[in-house]
């Protein structure tokens, strides 16, 4: 059989692995990508695009419940689960079809199958109907990405003992519903659960949701959430999953105390494993550690010609992080000398109402490691925007150095988090310092106006508050 020879051979498609194959593509490599199901990946298919689409359903229905509130008012409001469900998989659709339409914009070749290394530069992809391909290629980069971790003793069913994947197509929305993990995707679909009706449970092992966010902020969150109904319990350990029937049983431990709960289904939400297996990476010798393949700075392994990317080198576990990787990997393949990634400022994003949206470090970190800073804080319950659209719940928290006034970390909690965040990654890529943040005019009246105001408030130089 004979082999198809590429420059650079990318195994996965999802939002790391499509990124570096049309960024080869652009620098004249012959490119291909592998992809074993549809391109986009988790990403695009089955996770941030998706789950984004379900949560605008969320917050519409959300909005039209407490429409009296703007002088509107609905009879007989309703929503209809399975045309939500539809919505979200045609958002998805849509979105997988523009992917297509770049490999081909771009000339990049899409192989579709499940790819394995056999050698050196060798690649062997076995197609869904058995037959097998044969490719060569001077570079090769390993973006497979991810999938949902699951605690010991427990069998994801796909039933009643689910992942996000599961939750985003179920036939109807539960009566009740226990998430296991009360990271970005716990609580995204908590909330998502909970604006429909369903009784939502939430089990963290750590003392706090949102664990990685500043604590100020993960409580803004806590708060809503325990408003809208949904329980909450922190510092414990879920000890078994049992299903019975059409239920699932939920035992957890704290303080020494066993609680059990019911549910009609348990969300595991407890984080994510490498896709390391049936690579061939063992047989080549390329090292993986606690289900991560070792990379360095420029993503290549151990082994000469083979890189990796995305998920699949471990955290952070978010699809523009992969991206950004897969353009610095192919650029330094194709000798350009990228500037490397400054993985300190990376935004993370919780897409729940109120959004979190973060960058840099927290007010807990900065108090560990002895560093002094200041605090600037302005609530949008003073914002005129947040108060005229309705959305006055949360803040704007920054961080700043207490001798020099550089950004530290930055932190918001409201309607819109995830759009400001971008101007905070900005401002401290730029080195701006807090007077520079509070002297730049923000457009009034504007959401982001209390990025400004909180630096003033830092200053103490705060007008508004």
């Amino acid at each position: 059989m004979a082999a198809s020879s590429y420059d650079c051979v990318v195994i996965g498609g999802g939002p790391g692995g499509y990124v570096a194959a049309i960024r080869a593509a652009q620098l004249k490599m012959k490119t291909a990508v592998i992809e074993r199901d549809k391109l986009g990946g988790i990403c695009l298919n089955w996770g941030c695009i998706p789950t984004k689409a379900l949560l605008k359903n969320a917050e519409m229905y959300d909005h039209f419940k407490h429409g009296a509130e703007f002088g509107i008012t609905c009879d007989n409001l309703k929503f209809d689960f399975s045309a939500i469900i539809k919505r979200s998989r045609g958002v998805a659709d849509r979105m997988s079809t523009g992917i297509d339409f770049l490999m081909k914009k771009n000339r990049v070749t899409p192989v579709f199958g499940e790819a394995r290394l056999t050698a050196p530069g060798k690649i062997e992809v076995t197609k869904k109907d058995g037959t097998k391909e044969l490719i060569e290629a001077k570079h090769i980069i390993v973006a497979t990405g991810a999938r949902p971790r699951t605690i010991p003793n427990v069998k994801l069913d796909g039933e009643r003992v689910i992942t996000s994947r599961e939750a985003m197509f179920l036939p109807e929305a539960p009566e009740s519903l226990i998430v296991i993990g009360a990271g970005a995707i716990g609580i995204e679909f908590a909330y998502f659960y909970s604006v429909l009706g369903t009784k939502v449970t939430v089990l963290e092992a750590k003392d706090t949701i949102l664990p990685v966010e500043d604590r100020e902020i993960s409580r803004v969150v806590n708060n809503s959430l325990k408003h809208r109904g949904v329980n909450i319990a922190t510092g414990v350990m879920v000890e078994g999953v049992e299903v019975k029937g059409k239920k699932v049983d939920v035992t957890y431990s704290a303080g020494g105390k066993k609680t059990t709960v019911t549910g009609d289904r348990a969300l595991m939400a407890i984080g994510v494993t490498g896709n390391v297996e049936n690579l061939g990476l063992e047989a080549l010798g390329v090292a993986v550690e606690r289900g991560a393949i070792k990379v360095d700075k420029s993503y290549k392994t151990n082994v000469a010609g083979i890189h990796a990317i995305g998920d699949v080198i471990g955290p952070p576990w978010l699809a523009h992080v992969a991206s950004a990787e897969g353009i610095n990997c192919v650029e330094g393949i194709a000798g350009l000398n990228p500037h490397a990634m400054d993985y300190a400022n990376i935004p993370g994003c919780t897409y729940c109402q109120p959004q979190v949206a973060s960058v840099g470090q927290t007010e807990e970190q900065l108090k560990e490691a002895k560093i002094e800073y200041k605090v600037g804080r302005f609530p949008f319950n003073v914002s005129g925007k947040a108060v005229a659209a309705g959305q006055a719940e949360g803040m704007v928290k920054l961080l700043f150095g207490k001798k020099y006034g550089e950004i530290l970390g930055a932190h918001i909690v409201g309607s819109d988090a995830t759009e400001m965040i971008a101007e905070l990654c900005l401002a401290r890529a730029l080195e701006c310092t807090v007077e520079e943040l509070h002297r730049t005019v923000h457009a009034h009246p504007t959401l982001s106006e209390a990025i400004m105001e909180a630096a003033a408030v830092a200053e103490g130089v705060a007008i508004h508050l």
